[in-house]
């Protein structure tokens, strides 16, 4: 444990490194402001272009099942891994040995779970040996299934938005390139489709992709967005945002926020003052502050969590890009160690790839491939 304390410095250079990847950008026009506020503020309402904007894709709704073919597409790197290399160890064999033992050790601490969480399962499943409850390969499958899935079901709560005289407001956060602004469109595009009346926010001021990135969304999905000038007040933006939500009825407001972390302690205290502002306006939001993690960042995920939770208390977590990566078992890992709930799934590029988070759907796709003994 104590190697792990030592590289807490190397941790922090890594989980703050930017994503490479860049969303595609298009030529914007410009929004007109709908009434005259003062220089800093434009708002406008960005409608889709059918002849410019690609579709907006959806999900085949027949996919639904208990970890259905979609989920378990979307965890094949991490299943393929993870399930991989518990088969080398069992395949063929009916009775235990300390050699499978260690070597199980040894694929738990590796799969992106984090330390802590690795060794409690693997207390769990040499204790119940030793008790004589688990006595052949197929059962510690079993067993390791049932105790991701207990793990899981304590943080499992997709978000609910009911319907308030006040706007629902969504506080975004998460380093930059995690798939904060895709998520944000996401369930964007999930609530205009019911009828609501939503406003995206695009209070990364510093980063003038982040406010391109949020109007191409914004006209891809059909909602308003609100931006301010280049370089203004975050929090300036914010106020402007939800004193117009109040005043048009709006029913959910989502907030992009700054993710440049490459200096920690700014970033966090404009957090701060961000979600202040939104209180002084709207006392009791914002309503819920939704942490946007990237899968592949593995066990580094589980810091980055931590990081901001300790800086802006979080209320839920996205856990994106599940289908681009090995190190889905981080979910995991975040789960038991943060105690954090977890609201969506992020498994492809399709507007209903982002999922509401199921507990039993996502260990039925893990242990898809296996084989696990039946209840008795």
């Amino acid at each position: 444990m104590s190697e792990d304390e030592s590289k807490k410095s190397g941790f922090f250079s890594r989980m703050f490194r930017r994503d490479k990847r860049v969303e595609e950008e298009k030529p914007e026009q410009p929004s007109k402001p709908l009434r005259e506020k003062g220089p800093e503020i434009q708002i406008g309402s960005v409608q889709p272009e059918e002849s410019v904007l690609p579709q907006v894709d959806h999900a085949d709704p027949t996919e639904e099942a208990v970890g259905g073919p979609r989920l378990r597409t979307g965890l094949k790197k991490t299943r393929e891994t993870f399930i991989k290399s518990l088969d080398q160890i069992f395949r063929g064999k009916k009775q235990l040995d300390d050699q499978m033992v260690a070597r199980l050790e040894e694929v738990l601490v590796r799969a992106d779970i984090g330390v802590k969480t690795s060794y409690e399962m693997l207390d769990s499943v040499t204790d119940r040996i030793k008790r004589k409850e688990i006595d052949d390969p197929a059962m510690v499958i079993k067993h390791l299934k049932d105790l991701i899935t207990d793990m899981l079901s304590e943080v499992e709560a997709p978000l609910r938005i009911g319907y308030g005289a006040e706007p629902f407001v969504i506080m975004m956060i998460g380093v930059n390139g995690s798939g904060k602004t895709t998520t944000i469109a996401k369930i964007a595009a999930r609530h205009t489709a019911a009828g609501r009346k939503v406003f995206m926010v695009a209070a990364d001021t510093f980063r003038a992709a982040a406010v391109e990135q949020i109007e191409i969304w914004a006209r891809r999905v059909g909602c308003t967005v609100i931006k301010g000038k280049d370089k203004a007040d975050p929090s300036s933006v914010v106020f402007e945002a939800i004193e117009r939500a109040l005043e048009e009825n709006v029913e959910v407001v989502l907030i992009d926020t700054a993710g440049r972390l490459h200096t920690r302690a700014p970033l966090m205290e404009e957090l701060k003052k961000v979600r202040r502002t939104i209180a002084k306006k709207l006392p009791q939001a914002p309503h819920e502050t939704l942490l946007v993690i990237d899968a592949s960042m593995g066990q580094n995920a589980i810091l980055q969590a931590r990081t901001f939770n300790e800086a802006v208390p979080v209320t839920g977590l996205a856990l994106t890009k599940l289908d681009g990566t090995s190190k889905g078992g981080v979910l995991v890992g975040i789960s038991n160690e943060l105690k954090l709930p977890v609201r969506y799934i992020g498994i492809g590029e399709k507007m209903d790839d982002l999922r509401d988070f199921n507990a039993r759907d996502f260990a039925e796709a893990l242990f898809a491939d296996a084989e696990v003994p039946e209840d008795q």
